[in-house]
């Protein structure tokens, strides 16, 4: 089973995984497997790199299409060759919405170590990551699974912290700018100006650009973060967008009217 795990990852060229004892992971919904036909056993946990260049208006994460789309995509390629190698074998991807703690299991695993912003930084692509899961109940000795890891932590420049825009990273503010984007409904003047201030129409990604792991960001190999990718969104765009094309972005999570919103704010200010 170890090699059908090194041969599907390489050949997705993911070069960062590893599996745990699914007991080592701290469980954070456990509503989640309580639902699956399943004993969680093992965890394999990777890292998708998603970095391909810089852009003009959005954060780098949604210049890709919707990353969900990713992480299943590479989740259900894993889980049919764990069952054809093991057709008695159960298991269930996820990526943002798991029953662990995935930023957790990826530190423990060894992945990268964690950043005063709560990201994980992984020493070759920094922290443009995001983390999947698989979670089987095969045996976590057949898997290869490792013994957790002590957690590492960023050097605490401070770089992060005096970047911030709304200084919530220094205790000092209620929401991030990202979140500011993505909130539904009428925004305050003051949240328009930072907005129009730091030209964001999606997203914030002002304490990775100034993070010293990040300095010489990697492009990713991985082919579906290069497909479709747009650097810098205009109502032009938007509105050409179907709703299926719509809804293979990772920003129409929140509605489209949410983002027409932040668009008009840029474009009229």
């Amino acid at each position: 089973m170890k090699d059908i795990l090194k041969t599907y990852f390489a050949s997705k060229n993911i070069e960062y995984y590893a599996v745990l004892d699914y007991a080592d992971c701290k469980e954070i919904n456990p509503g989640i497997m309580e639902r699956e036909d399943f004993t969680p056993c093992s965890v394999i946990v990777y890292l998708l790199p998603y970095y391909t260049g810089e852009t003009v208006n959005i954060s780098r994460y949604a210049a890709s299409l919707d990353y969900h789309l990713g992480l299943r995509e590479i989740a259900e390629g894993l889980i049919e060759a764990i069952r054809t190698a093991r057709p008695d074998a159960s298991a269930k991807g996820y990526g943002d919405h798991s029953p662990i703690d995935e930023v957790g299991a990826a530190l423990i695993s060894g992945l990268g170590l964690v950043g005063d912003n709560g990201l994980i930084i992984n020493e070759k692509y920094g922290s443009y990551v995001f983390i999947g899961d698989v979670v089987t109940d095969i045996p976590p000795s057949e898997l290869g699974a490792i013994t957790p890891q002590k957690v590492r932590r960023c050097h605490s420049c401070g770089a992060c912290k005096r970047a911030c825009p709304t200084g919530i990273l220094r205790g000092e503010g209620k929401d991030c700018l990202s979140a500011i984007t993505q909130r539904k409904g009428e925004l305050t003047e003051e949240e328009k100006a930072l907005m129009i201030r730091y030209n964001t129409a999606w997203g914030c990604d002002l304490c990775q650009s100034v993070c010293p792991y990040n300095r010489e960001p990697k492009v990713t190999p991985i082919e579906f973060f290069r497909r479709e990718r747009i650097s810098n969104l205009t109502r032009g765009i938007l509105d050409s967008m179907d709703k299926a094309a719509f809804l293979r972005r990772a920003f129409s999570w929140r509605g489209r009217k949410t983002v027409e919103r932040n668009l008009d704010i840029l474009e009229n200010k």
